[in-house]
């Protein structure tokens, strides 16, 4: 009896509960009678009762939501571009979400609120920055606009790119003449700068050389007055060698040695064979005679 019971209520419990899977990636929230938990679900399989309860995902990963919107310029131009805006769900904040703005949160709040900030913030540039390195700028700030109203309503915004930026064909030819201007500029001013610095390349070398052959004149200024200061040095030493030998050689010349010398040269020619005439003043055995008139 008890089993016969048993399988119509495994079999009711089957028919009235289901399961869904809640994917890496995704966040969900129940919803039972209308009313909305405030604690959100994480991945895997969750059980929930069809007839009273719902169970709506919400995506946590990235999502690129692609725009094509017309901004106004500085100008008065009005700018067809297409950005794309790079935006999460915060998984705390998704029951908030969808009670507060529901499921269709991109057409009821993100839309609205990157119109409202592209036209604030593009108006305040003109159509040539769109172009040029500004645009990063109108990025930065279109997103710090949106995120001051979308961040509480657990929405972040990681980014938005402007990806394709269309001109009227009159201005952005104008924009490509003045580019091309201004590069003509920039190429002009390369090549003066470049001829600046090889002038004041030749001028430093110039001087570089000057100021070398001051130099080497200069060193050999000084070597020849070392060599002649050392030439006066060396004969001056020479002479003082010599008037000091002439000294010593003078004090050793005694009379006695004189003498002694004299008589000697007197022996000396005496013993000669050639015949002689010796003229003295009896201190010198001559007194410098021509050698013919000695010998004769």
């Amino acid at each position: 009896m008890k089993k016969n019971l048993f399988i119509p209520l495994l079999a009711f419990v089957f028919l009235f509960s289901s399961c869904v899977v809640i994917r890496p990636g995704q966040v969900g929230v129940k919803q039972r009678l209308g009313k909305i938990s405030d604690v959100a679900l994480g991945e895997g399989p969750k059980g929930y009762n069809p007839f009273t309860t719902n169970i709506i995902t919400f995506p946590t990963r990235t999502v690129n939501l692609e725009i094509e919107s017309d901004l106004p310029s500085k100008e008065g131009l009005t700018i067809t571009s297409i950005m794309s805006i790079l935006y999460r769900i915060q998984p705390s904040k998704a029951p908030q979400l969808l009670r507060d703005i529901g499921r269709a949160y991109e057409r009821e709040i993100i839309l609205p609120v990157f119109r409202s900030a592209a036209a604030d913030v593009s108006s305040r540039f003109l159509a040539k920055d769109m172009h040029s390195g500004e645009r990063s700028i109108i990025e930065d700030q279109i997103r710090e606009r949106m995120a001051e109203i979308l961040e509480p309503n657990g929405i972040i915004v990681d980014n938005v790119l402007m990806k394709t930026i269309v001109l009227p064909s009159g201005l952005s030819q104008s924009i490509e003449q003045k580019l091309q201007a201004e590069q003509d500029a920039q190429r002009m001013e390369f090549v003066k700068q470049q001829e600046q610095l090889e002038a004041e390349r030749r001028i430093i070398q110039s001087k570089g050389e000057r100021e070398a052959a001051l130099i080497a004149a200069d060193a050999e200024r000084q070597r020849l007055e070392i060599q002649a200061s050392g030439q006066a040095a060396a004969t001056r030493l020479e002479a003082e060698a010599q008037a000091d030998a002439n000294a010593g050689l003078q004090a050793s010349l005694s009379e006695e040695v004189l003498r002694f010398r004299a008589i000697e040269a007197f022996l000396r020619m005496a013993s000669s064979e050639n015949a002689k005439v010796i003229i003295t003043n009896g201190e010198a055995p001559f007194l410098g005679l021509p050698t013919e008139i000695i010998e004769q």
